[in-house]
């Protein structure tokens, strides 16, 4: 069995804050956001942005970048408007859900773009 890192994020500490499983990760590329699209795309899940500044990260709410993009399945329509979130809005984290109709749920939610921390 392997060893079990400990994670030192503290609230008092920003650089520090994780706020989701993949944070844990390195960036993911251009690439690997793109299958990440093709996924949600694949599920018939509806694709949507949302971002917020990095200290309040760990609120609840996120502002919403347009409108959730329902029926949409253009992986490169779906990633212009993500990219064009991240250049409105260089600063913030930006995250792209996918939200499931029939279980009425969010059933991906991940950050693409980090934004810098205080």
């Amino acid at each position: 069995m392997s060893e079990m890192l400990d994670y030192k994020s503290r609230l008092s500490e920003p650089e520090s804050r994780r706020f989701e499983t993949f944070s844990y990760l390195p960036a993911m590329s251009t690439k690997q956001i793109k299958q990440q699209v093709e996924y949600i795309v694949k599920k018939g899940w509806n694709p949507a942005i949302e971002h917020t500044e990095p200290e309040y990260l760990m609120d609840n709410y996120w502002y919403m970048w347009k409108l959730p993009m329902f029926g949409e399945t253009d992986v490169a329509r779906i990633l212009a408007e993500a990219e064009a979130c991240h250049k409105a809005n260089p600063k913030n984290h930006v995250r792209l859900i996918g939200y499931d109709n029939f279980a009425q749920s969010q059933g991906a939610s991940m950050v693409i773009y980090r934004g810098k921390t205080v």
